[in-house]
């Protein structure tokens, strides 16, 4: 049995401490522990026995915050961050139906990617 379990408390603050320690600072707002509430919709793991975490975050770039991906990190337990590549996620964030299911679709892909990560493909 695995130890992974959801965690569906507010971002891990790991995860941008992580990022931006590897690309910079000011480069992930998308995982601000100040927002509590946004990006939505997300998902996320924690190992308690590795201490290793995962989470699936919409991302995007400061200067265009309506085109927006999804985007799975790792957190491997002896530090560092790994994207780890889902395939195309992009969307439109508005409050367009059809916007709305394309999110809910690219959500669903990434989910399923992270799923495969952490107990292999056939086993979600």
């Amino acid at each position: 049995m695995s130890a992974w379990h959801r965690y569906d408390s507010p971002l891990l603050p790991a995860f941008h401490e992580r990022f931006e320690q590897r690309w910079g600072e000011g480069t992930a707002p998308f995982l601000d522990p100040e927002l509590h509430e946004e990006p939505l919709p997300r998902a996320q793991w924690v190992n308690p026995d590795t201490g290793a975490a995962l989470a699936v975050v919409p991302v995007w770039a400061d200067d265009d915050d309506t085109h927006r991906s999804f985007a799975v990190f790792y957190l491997p337990p002896a530090g560092d961050i790994w994207l780890l590549r889902p395939g195309i996620t992009g969307y439109i964030q508005s409050p367009a139906r059809e916007h709305i299911s394309l999110r809910n679709d690219a959500f669903k892909k990434a989910v399923d990617h992270a799923e495969a990560f952490l107990h292999g493909p056939d086993t979600h």
